[in-house]
């Protein structure tokens, strides 16, 4: 069933966006046995039966099971996830996957969303294998290699002159007018349902990290971190959940105290008006967690280290080790922690012309 986080009305499992009263929805059904419901299989499908999709409908390409690299940093052990190594390049093909195979499931061939990018190129490769038309509204800002792959892929781009809130308008206005099924990540709880795996692979992979670092913008994998972990700790497999933190790109603040700094370098997570704004709030509270924002020299300097270290990115991936090496310094996060850190998008989408 789908639940109102707002005012609790239940509704359905068909594909919605909000509640009638306006509210964000999540999916909550009974779980009980962990380990008893696992798929024997090496990819995502190991969590089917922790997802609100039928098998028939799921989409040829299934987002893999990342690997996790762990790196001391001072006295911290760093516990770096690999999502950038998903099929479209980042961690948004698990909510793709997710809400494709619902999409499928009601015979919905024709959709629109917004996005900086990412989750434009995740639906286009998506859609493209299964026969779903998709409309994009971009920015003009959007990175040249991401656009080009946009095309390449068949997705019908809808330009917008104005940021990421401005694109998110246009496209709920074309959605509206056009009759065209609008399915924003922002708001979707299908999406959702997706990204939470993470959590459950960190789990298996490593059990439960002391803190767990997420660049937030509209929220949709801090969410999924928080849901899936939170599941696990109703079916008593955790007695804990990780402490999380949400990292922010300063001068598009939403849980952080806004900065005069715009920090455009992480163009994934600015975002300054998310929807689910007080889901996210319920989280950090839930987790004991806390904000935190990361200005352009900041994200720019983590950036640099990843890439000598192996790590091949884009910028908003790069916050959240900029964020840890902050917290560090504050003595907030002290030696001998174990932190995740997931890096969300790679570099090779910012290459024109790959």
């Amino acid at each position: 069933m789908l639940v109102c986080s707002h005012c609790g009305k239940v509704h359905p499992e068909t594909f919605r966006l909000a509640c009638d009263c306006g509210g964000a929805l999540f999916v909550e059904r009974d779980y009980v046995d962990f380990f008893g419901s696992l798929r024997p299989h090496i990819d995502m499908r190991r969590y089917l039966n922790f997802l609100p999709v039928g098998e028939g409908y799921l989409p040829p390409a299934t987002p893999a099971i990342t690997p996790v690299s762990p790196l001391r940093i001072g006295q911290v052990t760093g516990f770096f996830k690999l999502e950038y190594l998903q099929p479209s390049g980042s961690f948004k093909d698990r909510g793709t996957y997710v809400t494709v195979a619902k999409l499928r499931e009601e015979g919905i061939t024709e959709v629109v969303l917004d996005s900086s990018g990412n989750a434009a190129l995740s639906f286009a490769l998506y859609g493209l294998s299964t026969g779903i038309r998709v409309h994009t509204f971009v920015s003009y800002d959007t990175s040249p290699g991401k656009l080009s792959l946009l095309q390449r892929l068949g997705a019908v781009m809808h330009f917008v002159d104005g940021d990421r809130m401005a694109v998110h308008k246009k496209a709920k206005e074309f959605a509206e007018q056009s009759g065209i099924i609008y399915v924003s990540h922002w708001l979707n709880p299908y999406f959702i349902e997706g990204t939470k795996t993470i959590a459950f692979e960190v789990f298996e992979q490593l059990g439960v990290p002391d803190y767990v670092l997420s660049p937030v913008g509209s929220g949709t994998l801090f969410l999924g971190l928080w849901k899936g972990f939170s599941e696990l700790m109703k079916m008593g497999v955790v007695d804990e959940l990780p402490r999380l933190v949400a990292v922010q790109a300063s001068g598009y603040e939403s849980l952080c105290e806004r900065s005069s700094m715009k920090n455009d370098t992480a163009d994934g997570i600015t975002i300054p008006e998310p929807p689910r704004l007080h889901d996210m709030k319920r989280a950090l509270k839930e987790t004991h967690g806390l904000c935190v924002s990361v200005e352009e020299l900041e994200t720019m300097g983590a950036l640099n280290w990843l890439k000598r270290h192996g790590f091949l990115v884009e910028p908003t991936s790069a916050v959240v080790l900029a964020a840890l090496w902050k917290l560090m310094e504050s003595g907030w996060i002290g030696g001998g922690s174990r932190v995740l850190l997931p890096l969300t998008g790679s570099g090779l989408k910012m290459v024109e012309g790959i």
